[in-house]
């Protein structure tokens, strides 16, 4: 996922030059998980800009910029440094655009690097993807595959509203294959990965994976897991899941962020709201614990994993 978002970032730049880079550490380093690795040698600091240590400063300075026309992709080192910017990107930026009847796109992406499985510690680990999807003018995304990664930030880019690209870390090392002609589905669109007969399961990013580690586990013990790949976060496109949920009647939905006032909780509400009739089971979450993130070796026991979502899928047959 790493190479193929390197890959994509290479394409919008050449093919836009008001795009830009910016970030801590993103110009010779290429950035903590190199995501920009190479990028500054081949389009210039002037197009790929090392910023200093301050977060709120450089959505700040993005703004400005993308009033003048220009493109910025910011780079946020790790997901809880995000929180510095907190003010910039909710109070300014998400509704810069209202603000001036339409008349002041704001064409800024954001990358997140975020969630767990790395083994590092507070603010290295979070998953704040719910803070943004709360926030009207906000468009929020998160890829779960090569494939994906390399066009949906291509497309995040082509955006004039503000795009919020959260990448799960977890997921930049994994191998897999990227169509280079055709993207297969539009930013916004969910879609079933997974098919199956029993019970729906539905996650977004780094999730993906352990929803078909416990599909896989599933399938051995006779049970059918339908997954589901959000992709995007704000706007939810629910065709596809509440069509899944139609035919199977259970649903669990499954996220590494925390489970009180997130974007599981809507999900689970809305799908309650709108397929109530074909739901033979309570909407069921799983999430991580309503706790900071904890030191490293709790980690497998805080992040959600294939047995506690199979836990949730018997949970959801009993009924």
């Amino acid at each position: 996922m790493a190479k193929a978002i390197t890959a994509g970032l290479r394409e919008a730049l050449r093919a836009d030059d008001k795009v830009l880079l910016m970030g801590e550490d993103i110009g010779p380093l290429g950035g903590v998980f190199r995501v920009t690795e190479g990028l500054q040698a081949e389009f210039g600091d002037h197009r790929v800009l090392d910023t200093p240590l301050a977060e709120s400063g450089i959505v700040g300075t993005a703004i400005g910029l993308a009033m003048r026309g220009y493109r910025p992709v910011i780079e946020i080192q790790f997901d809880g440094f995000i929180f510095p910017a907190f003010d910039q990107i909710t109070t300014q930026l998400a509704r810069m655009n209202l603000r001036h009847e339409g008349r002041m796109p704001m064409p800024i992406v954001i990358r997140v690097p975020y969630g767990g499985h790395i083994g590092s510690i507070e603010h290295h680990q979070e998953s704040p993807e719910a803070y943004f999807a709360h926030t009207p003018g906000l468009r929020v995304v998160s890829p779960s595959s090569p494939h994906d990664a390399y066009w949906m930030i291509q497309e995040a880019i082509a955006s004039n509203d503000p795009v919020l690209f959260f990448e799960p870390k977890s997921r930049y090392w994994p191998k897999g294959p990227v169509d280079l002609d055709r993207s297969g589905v539009p930013l916004h669109s969910s879609r079933v990965i997974r098919s199956g007969t029993d019970v729906t399961v539905v996650g977004h990013g780094a999730m993906i994976s352990t929803l078909l580690q416990a599909a896989d586990i599933a399938a051995g013990e006779g049970t059918s897991l339908e997954v589901v790949d959000l992709r995007s976060l704000s706007p939810i496109d629910y065709g596809p899941l509440l069509e899944s949920v139609n035919r199977t009647g259970r649903l669990v939905v499954a996220q590494e962020a925390y489970g009180s006032v997130s974007v599981g909780s809507e999900i689970a509400a809305t799908v309650a709201e709108r397929a109530f009739y074909s739901l033979e089971a309570p909407v069921l979450r799983v999430s991580s614990f309503d706790t900071p993130f904890p030191p490293a070796a709790l980690e497998t026991e805080y992040l959600p994993s294939p047995d506690r979502v199979l836990e949730a899928v018997d949970r959801a047959l009993a009924y």
